[in-house]
């Protein structure tokens, strides 16, 4: 008789079997998607031919209550979010709905083709409902430490334990510069990763999910997770658009102030994308280095892409663009080189 404790599949097995009457051998289970964190997704089919996505979260590394506590508040304000169907957070599992194997992504063309283009256009459209009706006033504030820490990411990670390199010249500078752009932004609610991979598509109609770790923060966040996200490199003029775009109608609806012109707000834009492009260059070497995750170092080039692109519309700040062209491009393509 084996004494070994029960695992994690097993422990969830038992909790749907238990839920939904049936005997633990009939619950069919099917893994659907892991992520960057320590939460694992399955499919579950019912006898009655619904199924169901199961959430794991297992409470010693991740904490499920800020999730149940969004959806129940978004869902309430009218946002498209899954329903809760099942919660135990002592154990870290959740019963939600099924929004299908679509995500946002795989509706994408070329960069430049009218799907692309109208996709982006309904993503941003869900930004201004996700900021007109769910209030941040109860989520964690998006302050001058939450946004340094994210900073601090890229010469911890990216630089000393990737590319062992020292901090560049203007680094200082530029933390203090991209903190204070964003501490002038209005307060609204924050996904905080607005990203294709986390709108899944259903029925032609765009739902959130991986909202956790919402914030109060920035106005621009949001729209700069979306447009300078892992998966479309839009040009300046294209990108330009849509932010003024996202201003007019923020300013319309109330949550811009009016005095915010066009140059202004696309150089906040511009500071809030380089200040997530140097976060996800330091997650993403962190994810490889510390949590033994693949496939992220491949997408270092499109982020230091999306970093000097947002640095050129930000002048002050020539001496890091400098060693961005001559001393970690050059590094970081070398390195790639060497890594399997």
């Amino acid at each position: 008789m084996s004494d070994a404790a029960p695992s994690r599949h097993d422990l969830l097995r038992q909790w749907v079997a238990e839920r939904h009457g049936l005997p633990c051998q009939a619950v069919d289970l099917r893994l659907a998607a892991g992520d960057a964190s320590f939460r694992r997704y399955y499919r579950l089919r019912l006898p009655s031919g619904d199924t169901r996505m199961l959430m794991d979260a297992p409470p010693a590394q991740e904490d499920s209550c800020p999730f149940v506590t969004i959806a129940r508040r978004w869902a309430a304000a009218g946002l498209p979010v899954p329903a809760l169907h099942g919660v135990d957070l002592a154990q870290g599992f959740l019963e939600l709905d099924d929004l299908g194997d679509i995500p946002l992504q795989s509706c994408f063309g070329r960069e430049g083709d009218g799907t692309t283009l109208d996709w982006h256009e309904r993503a941003i459209a869900l930004i201004h409902e996700l900021q007109n009706r769910a209030g941040p006033v109860e989520l964690p504030p998006f302050d001058a430490d939450l946004l340094g820490r994210e900073l601090d990411l890229f010469p911890e990670w990216c630089l000393g334990e990737w590319l062992a390199m020292d901090t560049p010249p203007g680094w200082e500078a530029l933390r203090e510069a991209l903190i204070v752009s964003a501490l002038e932004q209005p307060v609204v609610t924050v996904h905080r990763d607005f990203d294709a991979m986390n709108l899944m598509v259903q029925e032609g109609t765009l739902h959130l999910i991986d909202f956790q770790d919402a914030v109060a923060g920035p106005i621009s966040y949001d729209l700069i997770s979306l447009l300078r996200g892992r998966y479309c490199r839009f040009d300046a003029t294209r990108f330009a658009a849509w932010v003024e775009a996202f201003r007019a109608r923020a300013q319309a609806e109330g949550r811009l102030p009016a005095r915010v012109d066009a140059a202004g707000f696309l150089a906040q834009a511009q500071a809030m994308a380089a200040q997530r492009s140097l976060k996800v260059l330091g997650v993403f070497c962190r994810l490889t280095l510390r949590d033994a995750k693949s496939g992220y170092l491949a997408r270092l080039p499109h982020f230091l892409a999306h970093l000097e692109e947002s640095l050129a519309g930000l002048p002050g700040h020539e001496a890091f663009e400098a060693w961005l062209a001559g001393t970690l491009r050059p590094a970081l393509l070398a390195r790639l080189g060497e890594t399997p």
